[in-house]
């Protein structure tokens, strides 16, 4: 009974939404060894979130090893020298809390939800994984088979599962933004123990690393609990490998077909667009959600509702630390052709260069973004993410309270500038999906 409680009341925690706009408060500071630490004090609760994001993506990787920061997600689920194989969940399970974790090309997120009076549990199991993980041969086959078996539900057997790695691998020829976090499964094939144990050494060091704690915790005491567990943890190697590859400009448009096992063809859309955090990304993502946020977006309103050429729309950018690509696409109606498809989009990314949008629609925008601002840190789990991120992308942990101005900064005529200048024909990726061909 006891468990359950503290399930429902993590759960709640998960739910607990702040006053719009509220500033949320922190204290942050760096231990000898660099790890960064950042508190959220919030006692409304009686949950706390320990969360550690390491600074090491898919494009960290090697170019004959992909995929080996997706693969340390899983690997260091493994267990430790001092958590037995199989063991790291049902810690957190019989606490009665949840854990999880995420890769991206950019970083590596580990979290726990957990009843607060279980935070020092928390802080243990971080600091296992950060210090005595289990990087051993039987570790890396179990969790191979699992990514294997991952790569053919995602990728392989879903309906446009190819399409980000279609995608990617066509937006960059010299970036490792060309590959998805997934990676080749050849390459974790080919690659030795010492490959496995030489990435771990390399990547899971305090100072290439942010300890975001948040919840119903005191600080002082939790300062205290963090120099046990963490001030300890040597430096592993001093200087973390930053890519510094330049992705040379498209001087065109790149366009293939992919065949796959689909019934409605598809035309896909990857637009090179600028790093985040600088002032045209901003209203890069102000542009996306016009052109496909919500029912009466631009393509949504233009091609599903009244063409009635597509059965989805969409276009999103990928918020990522080196200049990155928006993905806009069209899943056509049945016996439309992609290339009428097409037309029809071109035409609405059209009008975006060619028209302001009127003050109506940009104070929809506008509303739109403010919304999802608050929404991304209405729970105490978004919290710890958002400091995390600001911290480790932007080197500013306070955009949690004003990142939103930079998005109310953007004008109308920004929006119609990087339609321009980002959406325009020389700077896009054009992949029409069709299906494969039936055998007679």
């Amino acid at each position: 009974m006891k468990k359950i409680f503290f399930v429902v009341l993590l759960l709640m925690g998960m739910i607990t939404t702040y006053a719009q706009l509220n500033e949320i408060d922190y204290v942050e500071y760096d231990l000898d060894n660099g790890l960064h630490v950042i508190l959220h004090q919030d006692n409304a609760t009686p949950i706390v979130v320990v969360s550690v994001m390491y600074h090491v993506g898919s494009k960290n990787e090697k170019p004959d090893r992909t995929g080996f920061a997706h693969f340390f997600e899983h690997l260091l689920f493994e267990g430790s020298e001092n958590i037995d194989r199989g063991q790291f969940d049902k810690y957190i399970t019989n606490a009665g809390g949840a854990n999880n974790a995420y890769t991206s090309q950019d970083k590596t997120y580990y979290y726990e939800l957990l009843p607060s009076n279980q935070l020092e549990l928390g802080l243990w199991l971080e600091s296992e994984r950060m210090l005595h993980a289990k990087v051993d041969i039987t570790g890396v086959e179990t969790q191979r088979e699992v990514v294997k078996e991952e790569r053919r539900q995602r990728y392989e057997n879903q309906p446009y599962g190819s399409l980000i790695l279609e995608t990617l691998s066509r937006s960059y020829k010299e970036h490792p933004y060309q590959w998805a976090p997934i990676g080749s499964m050849d390459h974790l094939n080919a690659a030795t123990e010492d490959d496995y144990k030489q990435f771990y050494k390399d990547f899971y060091t305090p100072n290439n690393a942010v300890l975001s704690i948040a919840g119903d915790i005191d600080i002082e005491e939790t300062k205290a609990m963090i120099d046990k567990y963490f001030s300890t943890i040597p430096v592993k190697t001093p200087e973390i490998y930053r890519p510094e590859i330049v992705e040379p400009p498209l001087t065109g448009a790149v366009v293939d077909t992919i065949y796959d096992n689909i019934q409605l063809p598809a035309v896909i859309y990857a637009y090179r667009i600028p790093a985040l955090g600088t002032d045209d990304f901003y209203a890069v993502s102000m542009l996306n959600t016009l052109l496909s946020g919500g029912q009466s977006s631009r393509l949504n309103r233009a091609i599903v509702d009244e063409q009635q050429l597509a059965v989805a729309t969409g276009s999103f950018p990928f918020d990522l630390e080196d200049p990155g690509i928006a993905l806009a696409y069209g899943i056509a109606n049945m016996g439309v052709d992609p290339m009428q498809l097409q037309s029809a989009m071109d035409a609405v990314i059209k009008q975006t260069q060619e028209e302001l949008i009127s003050e109506e629609e940009f104070n929809k925008l506008r509303n739109q973004q403010e919304a999802s601002f608050v929404t991304a840190n209405a729970r105490i789990a978004g919290i710890a993410e958002s400091l995390a991120n600001y911290y480790t992308f932007y080197g500013d942990t306070n955009l949690i309270n004003t990142e939103l101005d930079k998005y109310l900064a953007v004008t109308r005529e920004d929006i119609q500038r990087v339609a321009q200048k980002y959406f325009n024909e020389d700077n896009r990726v054009i992949l029409h999906y069709l299906a494969k061909p039936v055998n007679p």
